[in-house]
């Protein structure tokens, strides 16, 4: 499918005036002027660029337009800051795994097309990668991409930065957590303190004006914040303060969050003419400026006053993959879809699904409160009494291993309602699919031996007996199905048997919803379970 003759279609359809610059209002007057016509043209250009950025694949359900990528060009890092990764580094994805400079430019490319008109390169440690002056001088030969930047710790800048601007390097980014050579080697594990400062000062020199990104965290740089201001005196820097952003395996930790409000009183305490700056609709951060000062600082304020409303970010990982939103966990492998051979139209239409379905924030905010009240910020409780939960609240699996191997038996039950009309194409084996009752029996027995693979934390089970019954109820217009399941083992088999059950009525509705999908799966439920530690069986069974 050509996506872009589908979304010329839809641009014409709405707004027919948006695709034909000759449309110009017409007039009886013989004195319509060059200017009139030159606005009328802007006006219809506007019009344009706003409907073509409404129907287009970086356009997400929310009507969030998408023109910033950031790639990243490694896994690889020189440091090892403590709040990024342990001391001993990470696992390596190989390098044929990693993007090549040919599947990155050609990646580019496909979202400038598309409407991005800004790409920052990132890591890891981009500077790392051997190639980043071929990349960065490659991107720049891509018409209408408009910025390219970096994000680096500027270890390497004195060594290489000429070399970069001379390829095109419009901006970039320094991760600074600390103005102190002790803590600098403390969070990064790493000397190279003044590296980094004659890195920014050869930036500033350059022509550039850095964007400092610090990190702010209570009990460790909670100190520094005025220090950092101050460092603005003098050097024509963006300090940007960025809250610590405290998420640990399933739980959020905020000992060390620093929330913006707090960093601004502190800061006005001791500039109390602190200037409030302008912000861009898609800025992140909030900016101020103490006056007179050759720099400003701003606040990146992730955890307390998100800006998810106004995100026009998407990320590409180092092995390939389209990450929508920086906290989501759901990815699409460009990489994968290019090696296949997959046709831009088509990579076109695998990024437009993906930023379809990115949401509306990120779904930890609703866990987040206003920043008085953050020292109380929870995550969903948890008992430790529970016993698919560790002490952490993390998932973890039943311990059998003390229990006894005795036999056990577990009985389920379930309905699946359907029409007079199916009932007879069942009597009659008439369906198209096939034989329905046969079909989903063969279905349970593979559901109840496949549980460990659906139902997470359950055991892998030998089981001795599975059986699965289906008899069509001509009376009452249903199929009713049980599962019996036997086994000689230390824990019960009762799941196995629901999921039996569960499986082969998917399967019947599966098998009839071509001739009405007013199906309806009902009364899955346990009958009876013997063998274990406590022995079930429902009245009337």
């Amino acid at each position: 499918m050509n996506l872009n003759k589908v979304f010329s279609n839809r641009i014409i359809k709405l707004y027919p005036f948006a695709t034909n610059n000759s449309c110009v209002r017409r007039s009886s007057s013989k004195s319509l002027k060059f200017a009139s016509i030159t606005e009328e043209n802007h006006s219809i250009e506007t019009a344009q660029n706003k409907v073509k950025q409404q129907v287009s694949p970086l356009t997400d359900s929310f009507g969030r337009f998408h023109s910033y990528l950031r790639i990243s060009l490694t896994e690889k890092c020189n440091l090892r800051c403590q709040y990024c990764m342990p001391a001993e580094g990470v696992p390596l994805s190989p390098k044929s795994h990693l993007l090549s400079t040919d599947e990155i430019i050609l990646i580019s490319r496909l979202f400038v097309s598309q409407g991005v008109r800004k790409i920052r390169l990132t890591g890891g440690e981009p500077t790392i990668r051997k190639d980043l002056v071929d990349i960065i001088s490659q991107l720049k030969e891509i018409p209408k991409l408009e910025n390219v930047s970096i994000t680096t710790n500027a270890l390497v800048l004195t060594r290489n930065l000429v070399s970069y601007q001379r390829a095109g390097l419009d901006s970039l980014n320094i991760s600074l957590d600390t103005l102190q050579p002790k803590k600098y080697e403390q969070i990064t594990r790493r000397k190279g303190f003044e590296r980094v400062i004659a890195g920014i000062d050869l930036a500033i020199q350059l022509g550039y004006k850095p964007k400092i990104n610090c990190v702010a965290m209570k009990n460790f740089n909670d100190d520094e914040i005025c220090d950092f201001v101050e460092w603005t005196k003098d050097r024509d820097v963006d300090i940007r303060f960025i809250e610590y952003m405290p998420f640990s395996g399933n739980r959020w930790h905020t000992a060390k969050l620093l929330p913006y409000n707090d960093m601004l009183s502190s800061i006005k305490e001791k500039y109390p003419n602190l200037e409030t700056l302008s912000n861009g609709p898609n800025d992140t951060s909030k900016a101020f400026k103490v006056p007179n000062y050759k720099g400003q600082v701003g606040f990146i304020t992730s955890m307390t006053e998100h800006f998810c409303g106004t995100c026009n970010r998407l990320r590409i990982t180092a092995d390939g993959n389209l990450k929508v939103c920086l906290f989501g966990n759901k990815e699409i492998s460009l990489r994968d879809a290019i090696r296949k051979g997959c046709s831009e139209d088509d990579l076109i239409a695998l990024i437009g699904a993906s930023v379809l379905r990115k949401k509306k924030q990120h779904a930890d905010q609703r866990f987040l409160k206003t920043s008085s009240n953050l020292n109380k910020l929870q995550m969903r409780a948890f008992s430790t009494k529970l016993t698919h939960v560790d002490e952490q609240g993390k998932a973890a699996m039943v311990n059998v291993i003390n229990k006894s191997h005795t036999k056990r038996k577990a009985t389920a039950c379930g309905h699946v309602n359907i029409s007079k009309e199916i009932t007879s194409l069942i009597r009659g084996n008439l369906m198209k699919k096939g034989d329905v009752l046969s079909i989903a029996q063969i279905a349970g027995i593979m559901g109840a031996k496949n549980t460990p693979n659906l139902v997470p934390l359950t055991h892998h089970i030998p089981l001795s007996s599975v059986k699965v019954d289906l008899k069509l109820n001509e009376d009452e217009n249903r199929v009713e199905i049980c599962a019996t399941i036997e086994c000689f083992w230390n824990t019960g088999c009762e799941i196995e048997a629901l999921t039996a059950v569960s499986i082969s009525a998917l399967t019947v509705y599966d098998m009839c919803k071509a001739v009405s999908h007013d199906i309806s799966i009902t009364n899955i439920r346990l009958m009876e379970k013997s063998g274990g530690k406590s022995d079930f069986k429902r009245p009337n069974c």
